[in-house]
């Protein structure tokens, strides 16, 4: 049977409409991300992008002693004095702290003493550092209410309600468990901005705000949100990080990291919170947004297995470099910076 003009017109017309679709998929797939606005708050005082520069160009040192107002009371027993090791202790009684991350205004973002005092400090910093990052991208928070806004941060720690043990105080009791939940570090700040994108929470330890800023960027190229707010957050709420790599002999001896240096001697650890405002770019040119940098690939793997379950795979990393650098364009000598993460 012979279709009629009518139906093959019509078959055309389908074909044709489906082309269309899949290649405005295919460029959005392929279009840049902006970063338009940028939130922080790290050890040695920096609370915007330039005090964090200031840090880095003027090599401050930000490590500090233990915090005073958690009540750590932890033994500090340095690895080279010999003798047996005191359970529960930790070589080192530094790191680099928000010593201000008890500090909140609560009224401001409409939540009440009681249930400010039951939530994580990392839920805390993270509607401050997002309101910030808002504030620098030129953008009124209230106008996001009700839009396709995603939020997409990363946590490695989910242990403030441990503390607390099974005796809850009757003041906070009902509380806490929404103020503890590492969910709720993105779905408090959807919830309080009023946003409808998605909202996710990461922990891929210390990779989780990269991961979260790689969905972010696949969530925005992939139409599902028009603008996302991507980051992570970090607040130790217990010294079981230091305790377990003093086990472990492998916290550095000062509490500094000196990666990929001769003289490395193990891991510092750190406090800070980064936030991102992010919109593809072709949407940050129309809203006239200024464009702080431009993402062209992000990409991410896991090791899979190595000489044990932490350890590096070196061809898996090369795979990845490899794979982001294609995609994004770029040849090897087109490559100006390279930040790397190492424990010692």
């Amino acid at each position: 049977m012979v279709d009629s003009p009518d139906r093959v017109v019509e078959a055309l017309r389908v074909a044709v409409g489906e082309q269309v679709r899949l290649r405005r998929l295919v460029d959005r797939l392929s279009e840049p991300v902006a970063i338009v606005g940028i939130g922080c708050r790290f050890p040695g005082g920096a609370g915007s992008a330039e005090e964090f520069w200031r840090l880095v160009s003027d090599g401050v040192d930000a490590i500090g002693d233990f915090p005073t107002d958690r009540g750590w009371d932890t033994p500090i027993v340095p690895a080279d004095e010999g003798g047996e090791r005191v359970t529960g202790s930790s070589s080192v009684g530094v790191g680099g702290f928000l010593y201000d991350a008890n500090g909140f205004d609560a009224g401001f973002f409409g939540v009440s003493p009681r249930e400010a005092l039951a939530m994580d400090p990392q839920q805390r910093i993270t509607l401050e550092v997002t309101w910030e990052a808002l504030e620098d991208a030129g953008v009124v928070p209230a106008t996001l209410r009700g839009q396709p806004v995603g939020v997409f941060m990363g946590l490695m720690y989910w242990t403030h309600a441990a503390r607390l043990g099974v005796r809850v105080p009757a003041e906070v009791e009902g509380l806490v468990g929404v103020g503890s939940a590492g969910s709720v570090v993105s779905g408090r700040l959807a919830y309080v901005l009023g946003l409808r994108g998605p909202a996710m929470t990461v922990d891929t330890a210390c990779s989780s705000s990269l991961v979260s800023i790689q969905l972010a960027v696949r969530s925005l190229q992939l139409g599902e949100c028009d603008t996302a707010l991507a980051g992570g957050v970090t607040v130790m709420p217990t010294p079981s990080s230091f305790i377990e790599f003093s086990r472990q002999g492998g916290l550095s001896r000062d509490g500094r990291c000196r990666s990929f240096a001769a003289g490395a001697d193990g891991v510092g650890w750190g406090e800070g919170a980064g936030v991102l405002v992010l919109e593809r770019l072709s949407v940050a040119v129309e809203r006239g947004h200024r464009v702080l940098a431009v993402i062209r690939s992000v990409v991410v793997n896991q090791d899979g297995a190595s000489n044990g379950l932490t350890a590096p795979s070196g061809s898996a990393q090369v795979e990845l470099v490899r794979r982001g650098l294609a995609e994004a364009g770029v040849g090897r000598d087109g490559v100006d910076v390279v930040e790397g993460h190492g424990t010692g």
